[in-house]
């Protein structure tokens, strides 16, 4: 299922307007876990030491050095309901990780902040921990 783009046209745009890194991780067709680390590290632009996997995803959230020197980052993943749907147990891990990055940028004294949105209703957020 894809989703309108147009609610985060705005943000989009305000972002790079003010220099900010715009990453975009569409997971249009993603089903299965393999799938989603592949097209998690073509949208990072990963170093070759990305392992796939929910650690080495982490590990690479809380780095960024190889993204390019911006006041802050975004994140805009789309089309996720698909993913969240048939894999539910791996989109709450992958909503654990991505909240727990932007806490660790919050967290970092005087490090560019990351930005996570999600194209639809739900905020970034999640219960527990499962990784595999």
């Amino acid at each position: 299922m894809s989703l309108d783009p147009q609610p985060l046209a705005p943000a989009v745009a305000a972002a790079e307007e003010a220099g900010w890194t715009v990453v975009r991780l569409d997971l249009d067709g993603v089903r299965s876990k393999a799938a989603l680390m592949r097209r998690c590290g073509d949208a990072l632009r990963v170093p070759e030491w990305f392992g796939g996997n929910w650690d080495a995803l982490a590990d690479v959230l809380v780095d960024l050095s190889w993204l390019p020197d911006a006041p802050g980052r975004l994140l805009v993943v789309t089309s996720w309901r698909g993913y969240a749907a048939e894999r539910a147990g791996d989109w709450e891990t992958l909503r654990e990780i991505l909240e727990e990055s932007v806490d660790f940028w919050r967290e970092a004294e005087g490090a560019a902040p990351l930005t996570v949105l999600l194209a639809g209703p739900e905020p970034v957020g999640g219960s527990g921990r499962r990784r595999g």
